[in-house]
């Protein structure tokens, strides 16, 4: 008696589980895209070249929504398999926040200038050479200086913009 009744109950389970409902299976593909307020693009201005051995292109900024930020921050994510001396999760700078006013521009020479210094000294430090491959975005003026990728993630205002930027060690000690 037992037994049947537990085989009554798993055939009635099977039955409800198995076999459809009738309703096809629906395909979301309308999903919004994340739509990101602010676009950068490399501007046709030119930058002095920096003593440091790298120098970043200008950046210029649009914002595509209502949406602007007054602060944002610059992080540079670049390629460091080439390194020489790689260090795990270091891949990336965070610069402090900057202001930026209206609904377009470049980014301040001196907020760029003290970029090339502190991405020249990342790539010092892990003795790399040539040719870099980076991406650029802006983020809020709230994020942490050593954030990881899901804060960073979590805080963007724009897309990442691809470049390159070659580093001329000045100081080879590598």
């Amino acid at each position: 008696m037992r037994r049947d009744l537990f085989l009554a109950i798993a055939g009635f389970v099977i039955l409800m589980g198995c076999g459809g409902t009738g309703n096809p299976p629906t395909n979301d593909t309308a999903t919004p895209k994340w739509k990101a307020p602010y676009r950068l693009a490399l501007t046709d201005q030119t930058r002095e070249t920096s003593k440091t051995g790298v120098t970043l292109p200008a950046i210029g900024y649009t914002v595509a929504t209502k949406d602007w930020e007054r602060r944002a921050a610059l992080v540079v994510r670049f390629d460091a398999s080439g390194a020489m001396k790689p260090q795990p999760g270091g891949d990336r700078l965070i610069m402090a926040p900057v202001d930026i006013p209206g609904s377009g521009g470049n980014f301040p020479s001196e907020y760029m200038t003290s970029a090339d210094k502190q991405l020249a000294k990342m790539f010092a430090d892990r003795c790399m050479n040539g040719t870099v491959k980076i991406n650029l975005a802006i983020v809020r003026s709230s994020i942490r200086p050593n954030a990881e990728d899901a804060e960073i993630n979590s805080k963007l205002l724009s897309d990442w913009l691809p470049a390159e930027v070659v580093f001329k060690n000045p100081h080879p000690k590598c």
